[in-house]
């Protein structure tokens, strides 16, 4: 069966009222734009089952396929599978292979197995089952051949929906495709995406395929490349020449890599160099220190970090001295690199960095306004300091980026 168009309704209360962030939409867009599947419309309903089938029965007419989150649990208000069914023209039987995943899953954990969890293992009749290992809900893949549509339901914790739809609905999905969709996404930083649009206008604007789409982001920004290839390997050929062609322009120097982040690229070369960084921390708190260690493989290159928010810290531990607190203060050049030198010293580390600085919404002068940051890195050859002047967008923005930038000033100094 092919499928040219989808649309997504992710079921929920607690989404439509805003106490959950509606993750699950953007992963599964993004998974569909890379299967080269169109998408034109997505929504959010509550659990009201007069309005899931409504909402349900709209997209139907609309797309070919129509996916689901939400609604598989095993109370009275979860009946998003069930409206399916009867919209699909499908029966509802119990699946014996579900009923005992369930069961094992509760014995496993020594809890007992209420009966409306077998509410769970009902699927409708003839459908895909979509088994869940992450969790006791499953999901199934509906075809409806006569009328050429389908729909696919998936739980609504990322933590389940995500894996299953890899393992289960992206080999489906390719299937009906007569095409492949090749992606890489270029990643800029210290260049502004209005910055790097006038540099490469006429890539954007005569790049047909692959095409090159600009994305911004907090601190830096990337590339998007695509490729509609009948093969897979002619996708990664055209998307290989096009991000060569953008490294060989302007904005080459600030490119630091390809579907990557900048915590991950600083982790890959200081693991490549057999270098050990060490972080002083202040106005970001820990953050700059927790990026680098979701990267797997950190433990390498990151013995250890120190958090000073207060200037005894600063003072006693990384050799900070009273005179640059007194007279420079906390947030300034001078304890920015004394920082960094101090803490590569203590912990024996081949790089050192820092930063330091107000990030609000107090705390700010007419001489230090909210979001004065000092980032500075220290080696046994060189010392930088790097004054960032950022935006007073709330607390967290200028920690975030803050934070983006010292790793970045690593990277550089490598």
């Amino acid at each position: 069966m092919k499928i040219n168009s989808a649309e997504i309704l992710c079921v929920g209360t607690e989404i439509l009222i805003g106490d959950i962030i509606n993750t699950n939409a953007a992963y599964i867009s993004q998974r569909l734009a890379s299967l080269g599947i169109n998408q034109y419309h997505q929504g959010v309903v509550g659990d009201n089952p007069a309005r899931v089938k409504k909402f349900i029965s709209e997209a139907l007419e609309r797309a070919d396929l129509v996916i689901t989150t939400g609604g598989l649990g095993p109370t009275y208000d979860d009946l998003t599978k069930e409206t399916i069914a009867e919209l699909m023209g499908k029966k509802m039987v119990l699946n014996d292979e579900a009923h005992r995943r369930i069961k094992e899953y509760f014995d496993s954990r020594n809890r007992v197995m209420t009966e409306n969890n077998v509410k769970q293992a009902y699927m409708p009749e003839g459908c895909i089952i979509l088994q869940n290992d992450w969790g006791t809900a499953p999901g199934a893949i509906i075809e409806n051949e006569e009328k050429g549509k389908v729909v696919v339901i998936l739980p609504g914790p990322p933590r389940e929906m995500k894996p299953m739809f890899e393992t289960g609905v992206v080999p489906y999905l390719e299937k009906s495709s007569d095409y492949y969709f090749v992606s890489k996404n270029v990643n800029i930083f210290g260049m502004g995406e209005s910055a790097v649009e006038t540099e490469i206008i006429d890539i954007l604007k005569n790049s047909l395929n692959p095409t090159v789409a600009p994305y911004a982001s907090d601190g830096e920004m990337r590339l998007r490349v695509t490729a509609k290839t009948e093969s897979k390997e002619e996708g990664e050929k055209l998307c290989s020449d096009m991000i060569e062609k953008l490294k060989n322009t302007t904005i080459g120097e600030y490119i630091y890599g390809v579907d990557t982040c900048i915590e991950e690229a600083l982790v890959i070369k200081l693991t490549e160099k057999n270098m050990k960084i060490a972080v002083a921390e202040s106005c970001t708190g820990g953050m700059v220190t927790e990026k680098l260690t979701t990267v797997s493989g950190a433990s390498a290159v990151l013995d250890g970090s120190i958090v000073s928010y207060a200037n005894e810290i600063k003072n006693k531990m990384l050799g900070v001295s009273q005179e640059i607190l007194d007279t420079k203060g906390a947030v300034s050049e001078e304890c920015a690199l004394a920082m960094a030198e101090g803490v590569r010293k203590f912990m024996s580390a081949d790089i050192g960095i820092s930063v330091t600085g107000i990030a609000g919404p107090t705390g700010g002068t007419k001489e230090k306004p909210v979001g004065t940051v000092y980032i500075a890195v220290s080696t046994d050859k060189k010392k930088e300091c790097v004054k960032l002047t950022l935006r007073n967008n709330g607390r967290e923005y200028i920690r975030n980026v803050s934070a983006k930038n010292v790793l970045h000033l690593a990277l550089k100094s490598i």
